[in-house]
Formats: structure tokens, C-alpha cells, sequence
């Protein structure tokens, strides 16, 4: 068996994300791939590394993924509980996260989110999704934000159908002029690569391909022109530690 196929896109993609949690940090988790991530990364090389739910979990040691914000794990292994007012108003909105780590139904070359409706019609939309959430604060105020996603021309797609979390807006600058705290996406994650904003123009651009990936399956899954890194590097492939942490984490 090849080293490419003793693990999945997924799990190539989970530990890539993980990775670029470093540890002493204070992460504001969304729950799925995002929360999959976090917890990995503090199995492994961030022991010290802070997560925080919505739901007001501080400091959460969950020895499972939790199903979702409320599931009863997070505080029942949290440094602290708080309420939900407390942690936007307290630790969000004043610029205490560290990092954002977020989830998308769809993302844009800006780095904008939408997971509220798919179609041009909000009222009569394709596809209804389950809404912001405090995504909106998080990606507004949070240091930076990571976003994991798996990547199709459905997911990554020119331009959003509904920006429910603003990433970049439409060009450089426009975070500054809408009075948002945070950097915004500094990285995005998928199943073939890792993708950072352009300094002069915030538009997003493949900077890393995973183990046996090329660049044009990435622009054969991407709803615009993508823009390639002139220093493109390959994304180490997970270590035999990284993936037996992983499956015990999901197993658990």
C-alpha cells in the first residue's frame, strides 16, 4: 500500500488544520471539522491550547468530539462555564481570541462564509442551512480565522450567495472600513490544500498541495480563476502519531 492511501483526504485535511494551532493560544471552536481539528491539535503538539465554545465552555478537554455546542462534555470538562452574553461580550467582542476556527457551506475568493441559504432568493432558497450562530462575531473579531472546509466548485465558489461571516469583503481594505477588529481568514484549509490571502489584494491563493495532489484538480474544484503561489509547497503527509491520535479521537 502506497503512503497516499494509508489515510483519507479527510484525515489529511483534519491534521493539516490541527497543525497550524500552536499551543497557549485561545481558539474559539465551531463544532464539525473545525472542532475536529482543535481537539487534535491539543492531543498532540498544543497541550496548552485553549478552546473555547459558544455555548461558554472555557478552556474545554473534551475526551470525545462533541456532537454539538451543547453537548454536556464540554462543561463537564471546561476550566469554567459561562453564559453565552459573557463570552461575546467579554472574551469575543474585545479581542481576547487568539484565533477563530470556523466551518463553511460555501466560501468565496475573499475568504467570506456563508451557511445560511444556497440560491439567489433568501426567501424561496435551493437549499436552507442551519444560519450564522456567532459565527458573524467570531469571524469580526477573533485575532485571525482558520477555516477548514472540503473543497468542490459547490463550496468554493466565486462569490458567496449570502455572506453570513465576513471574510475580506470585496478588496483590501474593506474589513478596515467596515470597523471589524480581527485580521480576518488568514488560512483555509480543504481536503487538497492550504490557501492563504494575497497581502495586496486579500483574494485567496493555493499556497500548499496535499501528498498527491496538483494543482489542477485544486482548479478543477475552485469556482474562480485561482491564483497559485510562486513558492508552492507541498503539505507534509501525516506521521503514523498524527493519525492514530485522530482515529482514537474519533473513536472515543
Amino acid at each position: 500500500m502506497s503512503e497516499r492511501n494509508e489515510y483519507s483526504s479527510d484525515e489529511m485535511m483534519s491534521i493539516a488544520a490541527a497543525r497550524a494551532l500552536t499551543g497557549g493560544r485561545r481558539c474559539f471552536v465551531g463544532i464539525g471539522l473545525p472542532s475536529t481539528a482543535a481537539n487534535l491539535a491539543r492531543r498532540t503538539h498544543a497541550p496548552d491550547l485553549v478552546l473555547v465554545y459558544e455555548s461558554g465552555a472555557l478552556g474545554a478537554k473534551p475526551g470525545r468530539l462533541p456532537a454539538s455546542i451543547g453537548d454536556g462534555i464540554l462543561a463537564e470538562t471546561a476550566d469554567a462555564v459561562v453564559s453565552v452574553p459573557e463570552v461575546f461580550n467579554y472574551w469575543l467582542q474585545p479581542g481576547r481570541i487568539d484565533v477563530g476556527f470556523l466551518g463553511a457551506a460555501q466560501l468565496d475568493r475573499f475568504g467570506n462564509i456563508n451557511t445560511t441559504v444556497i440560491g439567489a432568493d433568501y426567501h424561496e432558497p435551493k437549499v436552507r442551512l442551519p444560519g450564522a450562530g456567532g459565527a458573524p462575531e467570531i469571524a469580526a473579531s477573533c485575532g485571525e480565522v482558520f477555516v477548514v472546509v472540503r473543497q468542490s466548485r459547490r463550496s468554493f465558489v466565486e462569490q458567496v450567495d449570502f455572506v453570513t461571516s465576513v471574510g475580506h469583503g470585496r478588496a483590501a481594505g474593506d474589513r478596515e472600513r467596515l470597523g471589524l477588529r480581527g485580521a480576518g481568514p488568514t488560512l483555509v484549509i480543504t481536503d487538497l490544500g492550504v490557501f492563504r490571502p494575497d497581502p495586496e489584494t486579500r483574494e485567496l491563493v493555493l499556497t500548499e498541495l496535499h501528498p498527491g495532489v496538483e494543482v489542477e484538480q485544486v482548479r478543477e474544484a475552485t469556482g474562480w480563476d485561482l491564483g497559485v503561489a510562486p513558492d508552492l509547497a507541498r503539505t507534509p503527509a501525516p506521521t503514523k502519531d498524527e493519525l492514530r491520535a485522530l482515529r482514537a479521537l474519533k473513536e472515543a
